[in-house]
């Protein structure tokens, strides 16, 4: 339910707003300004109900602080005047709404209005950019048998709200499939919030999960909203959490078992109704046992459990993983590449692709990038190990351009070899880049590519550019 606090002066509208409320929330009534200050540092509310004239007539100054500290919560002004320079006050001050003589019918409005906003806001703060998601199973890649028993898992964990723990190599899908099960639960219109445990200094991890008062620590500026906090009532992926200090797991735990916790630096208690969904790439149970994982967290965690194969374990599913990567690739950059060669796909499907589907991603905007043909050939695949095998492509009359890259010792990585062959090329050809493709055998445009990518430089590149021209 939610936690509602009304402050008003008016009786017969305080009666008004505890009958359309008490149903749906529970609400706390005030009846002067100590109570009020008293109940804000307390407790953590939902939405707030404020008469114009109630506080001693601070009421304004009190929606300004409010709003201030926590631009999240939806404040809803009442009054008994309809001023026009009363509402217009309040709604620049930071209210949410202005009701006059409010009706329960008028008051259930209001309320779900101002909370749709509130989702929305979290949701924006924390979704800067764009995420791919599938909306149903049914359009994700599984051929190979293992997948398709998975899918039909999640398809029947998604109707839950218990705790999903997903494993697998680095680059299985984890995340992915994280929003794939948001999105076909009960949730699903509330926000779907990710976080990656190993991409955030452990001093931070606990502010970004939790969030922080202003003056907590140095550089705590104002008020932040926590990750929990923002995906209330909908879905929260914790990736790497095997990743995660021995503190923060009992902080965890609690949420887990009593969806609540702190700000840091806050004594308010704040209640999230939140589904969580963890995901690891370690070994929890060995992790349990050298003492880096907490025990109660793991079996609390480890309800719904589910472990993703490796690609090299799914083999029916990586030329059509592929096929989808192209297609998105292209469309992305404008390119009329339509298809891979025989060569090609044979050695995508021969591959043991240690990085999973992250590498597979990686490999095939990499090809778009440098084939200049219509279909993608194996020399542009660039798999470490695999080159020298696929690298006769040209002789048996598939078409790929023998790129002297291919006839280097396999030993070595990948980078390593690139950048060692087109130094020397480049040497060869006084620097001169145009040259050096064409000695190459490929494009300039392929040559640039990988020359930014090496972090090959040379003063002469700039007047060499003049003399090309």
């Amino acid at each position: 339910m939610y936690k509602v606090l009304i402050s008003d002066s008016v009786e017969t509208t305080k009666a008004s707003l505890i009958s359309a409320l008490q149903d749906r929330c529970e609400v706390t009534c005030i009846a002067n300004e100590a109570e009020f200050q008293a109940e804000i540092e307390a407790n953590q509310f939902d939405l707030i109900f404020l008469d114009t004239d109630s506080l001693e007539g601070k009421s304004m100054a009190q929606l300004h602080q409010i709003h201030t500290r926590n631009p999240y919560l939806p404040i809803i002004m009442t009054s008994q005047d309809e001023k026009a320079e009363l509402i217009v006050q309040a709604m620049n001050t930071g209210a949410s709404d202005f009701l006059v003589h409010p009706t329960p019918t008028r008051v259930n409005i209001a309320v779900d209005k101002a909370l749709e906003i509130r989702d929305q806001k979290f949701e924006i703060a924390y979704h800067r950019r764009k995420q791919d998601v599938v909306y149903d199973f049914k359009d994700v890649i599984a051929y190979s048998p293992k997948m398709k028993q998975i899918l039909k898992s999640l398809a029947r964990f998604a109707k839950t709200d218990s705790t999903i723990l997903i494993t697998g190599d680095t680059g299985t899908g984890k995340s992915f499939l994280s929003g794939t099960v948001h999105f076909n639960s009960p949730r699903q219109k509330k926000p779907f919030v990710k976080i990656n445990c190993a991409n955030i200094p452990e001093d931070l991890l606990e502010s970004e999960l939790f969030g922080h008062e202003k003056g907590s620590f140095t550089g705590a500026d104002k008020q932040r909203i926590g990750r929990f906090e923002q995906a209330s009532g909908g879905t929260i992926f914790l990736d790497e959490i095997g990743e995660m200090n021995m503190r923060l797991q009992t902080k965890l735990l609690r949420v887990l078992e009593e969806k609540s916790f702190e700000r840091v630096g806050g004594n308010k208690t704040i209640h999230s109704d939140v589904r969580i969904i963890a995901a690891t790439n370690k070994d929890l149970v060995q992790q349990v046992a050298k003492g880096l994982f907490r025990e109660d967290l793991y079996y609390r965690i480890n309800v719904l459990p589910v472990s993703l194969p490796s690609l090299r374990e799914r083999k029916k599913c990586i030329l059509p993983l592929a096929d989808l990567l192209l297609k998105k690739n292209c469309n992305s950059s404008n390119c009329e590449i339509r298809d891979f060669s025989e060569n090609a796909k044979q050695l995508m499907i021969d591959y043991d692709w240690p990085g999973n589907i992250r590498q597979l991603a990686n490999t095939i905007e990499r090809a778009v990038i440098l084939e200049d043909d219509t279909i993608i050939h194996s020399a542009n695949l660039a798999l470490p190990g695999k080159i020298q095998k696929y690298s006769t492509e040209k002789q048996s009359g598939d078409g790929d351009h023998d790129h002297s890259i291919a006839r280097l010792e396999v030993n070595e990585s990948l980078a390593e070899q690139e950048k060692e062959l087109i130094l020397r090329i480049l040497e060869e050809c006084l620097w001169v880049q145009k040259n050096a493709a064409g000695k190459l055998g490929i494009s300039p445009r392929a040559l640039n590519y990988k020359i930014n990518k090496l972090g090959i430089t040379h003063p002469h590149w700039r007047r060499n550019k003049r003399v090309e021209e």
